[in-house]
């Protein structure tokens, strides 16, 4: 958060993260992992931070204390690993330290929240076991609750399917220097076995283990495979991450008591299924989130915004069977679960901060169809949101797993937000594979005319998985156009849409606006990939209206 990270070089930036050169500068003889000596313990999955709090940030890291005690083996020794948080980046000034004991039990990963630090600061920080020394991580604490923070730019991604390509758009970001935050919004990692989710029908690389993951060993494997990943590792070990999940962490299409991508019997039960996911996460992520507990939670930077992560998939009713299905309009299903919305509600009408940020894993806005589709371009939308849809398609809601599937609950969130005339609501999301940017009318029928908007919703692309020109096969910015023209035409809340990139979002707050940058992958496909600029919007503070930004964000 605010002030920014101190500058540091591309060079030092990676030497920090260290998953990139193999070792951190670390200002001790003590061995490395990467130089560890064969049988010593291996921090072979990088470092990283989370949750940040005005005087905490939870610690992250995996040690492999043997050469048998692999991700999901079930095996390997207890062991104790010390930390160390510090304010210099070569350890000389230490502020936090402490001993934390794992083992099999939590798949030798290690979660340690480092107290007692000073708002608005940045650290360094490090773990050791048994003498061999990690990566160091870059972390920063919260503002104090009462600060007058002038700015917060965070990176926004989601959607990261290791067989679909390359972690570019991360390794663009992890070169940054003046990120306060990373939200990564779901899908961190994917469910699918080699062969059947990956880029145009080419798996860049395949999936480990090589089947779907449905036990605890397969999700803790699949977990290690992700932050295995050079890239993911260094993005993780420049700036604190703030997290929720999807569906893919678990199955496509989850809800409360089943997945579209789960068959009970075959694959066991949906409860257990769930459950080995979010033990897995549990163990995984630095999220201040144990298994059975609740992941939704809001953080603070200072007075100028607030952040409500929210969890659409454990609570939520089934979703219809399509759009046309009676059951849409039954005020009674739930996306967030009651308690889950009456926590939503207290954030946004919140006096005591500026700018409401809601991290909300699927799109709130309102979206229909527009009055007729191309058959091959309506066959590739089925394809992006895994549904079979009526020829007429004209009118219906576009997506039955985003909040339009959910009309009764979004209506509640929208009354919160028209009668209590609250200012600066903005929905950050992720989710579907496209970037947009669209204004929350009071009523889509009434919105051409008036133009009343209760808040906003800005949309980040995917990293890594297809998008529309993908799945019809096409060139980029070809076939996609039509249809981008034809929403916005049948949605005119809509202001932004693209389709087909592939990347990620810069994202700032400040007391005078919010601004979302949109970058695109050149090709995800290649290792070496770079990312350009490609569009900018924001949100004037007390607008509720969405506007093309000057330029992009320096």
């Amino acid at each position: 958060m605010t002030p920014p990270l101190p500058a540091v070089s591309r060079r030092r930036a990676l030497q920090v993260g260290g998953a990139l050169t193999g070792a951190a500068v670390l200002g001790t003889s003590a061995p490395t992992a990467a130089s560890a000596a064969p049988g010593r313990p291996a921090f072979s999955h990088g470092v990283a931070s989370g949750d940040p709090l005005p005087t905490a940030v939870l610690l992250w890291t995996r040690v492999t204390p043997t050469s048998a005690a692999t991700p999901g083996s079930g095996t390997g020794p207890v062991v104790s690993v010390e930390w160390e948080v510090a304010t210099d980046d070569r350890f000389r000034q230490i502020a936090r330290r402490g001993t934390v004991r794992t083992g099999p039990d939590r798949d030798h990963t290690v979660k340690a929240d480092a107290t007692g630090l000073t708002p608005a600061r940045t650290y360094w920080y490090r773990f050791r076991c048994q003498g061999v020394v990690s990566p160091v991580g870059r972390t920063r604490t919260a503002p104090a609750d009462d600060a007058a923070v002038p700015r917060l730019r965070m990176a926004v991604v989601s959607c990261a399917n290791l067989q679909a390509g390359w972690f570019g758009a991360y390794r663009s970001l992890a070169a940054r220097t003046d990120l306060d935050l990373v939200l990564h919004l779901g899908d961190y990692l994917y469910e699918y076995a080699p062969g059947e989710y990956q880029a145009r029908d080419v798996v860049v690389r395949p999936h480990d283990p090589p089947r779907e993951m449905v036990t605890l060993a397969d999700h803790r494997r699949r977990h290690a495979q992700y932050k295995s990943d050079p890239d993911l590792q260094a993005l993780h070990a420049v700036a604190p991450w703030v997290v929720t999940w999807d569906d893919h962490e678990s199955a496509n299409d989850a809800w409360s008591g089943g997945a579209e991508n789960h068959t009970p019997g075959a694959e066991g039960q949906w409860t257990s299924r769930r459950a080995a996911s979010q033990r897995a996460y549990a163990e995984w992520m630095p999220v201040r989130y144990e298994a059975g507990g609740r992941l939704y939670r809001r953080l603070r930077c200072g007075r100028l915004a607030n952040l409500s992560m929210l969890d659409l998939r454990t609570y939520r009713d089934q979703q219809v069977a399509s759009p046309v299905d009676p059951a849409l309009g039954d005020p009674g299903r739930t996306l967030t679960g009651p308690d889950q919305m009456a926590f939503l509600l207290e954030g946004l009408a919140d006096p005591s901060v500026q700018w409401k940020l809601v991290g909300n894993p699927v799109m709130i806005a309102p979206v229909q169809f527009p009055s007729t589709l191309d058959t091959r371009v309506l066959q590739g939308v089925e394809g992006l949101l895994g549904v079979d849809l009526p020829d007429q398609v004209g009118g219906l809601p576009y997506n039955v797993d985003q909040w339009d599937g959910y009309p009764a609950e979004r209506a509640r969130v929208l009354a919160r937000l028209r009668d209590g005339g609250i200012r600066d609501a903005v929905f950050l999301t992720g989710d579907i594979h496209s970037g947009w940017a669209a204004e929350l009318p009071s009523d889509p029928l009434t919105y051409p005319v008036t133009g009343d908007s209760l808040g906003t919703e800005l949309v980040c692309t995917s990293v890594t998985s297809d998008n529309l020109d993908d799945i019809l096969g096409v060139p980029p910015r070809t076939a996609s156009l039509g249809v981008e023209t034809a929403i916005r035409g049948a949605n005119p809340h809509v202001k932004y849409l693209d389709f087909d990139s592939h990347g990620y979002s810069v994202l700032e707050v400040t007391p005078a606006a919010i601004q979302m940058d949109w970058f695109v992958l050149l090709d995800r496909t290649s290792r070496t990939s770079g990312a350009v600029w490609s569009s900018s919007w924001q949100v004037a503070a007390g607008s509720n209206r969405l506007s093309p930004a000057a330029g992009r964000l320096s």
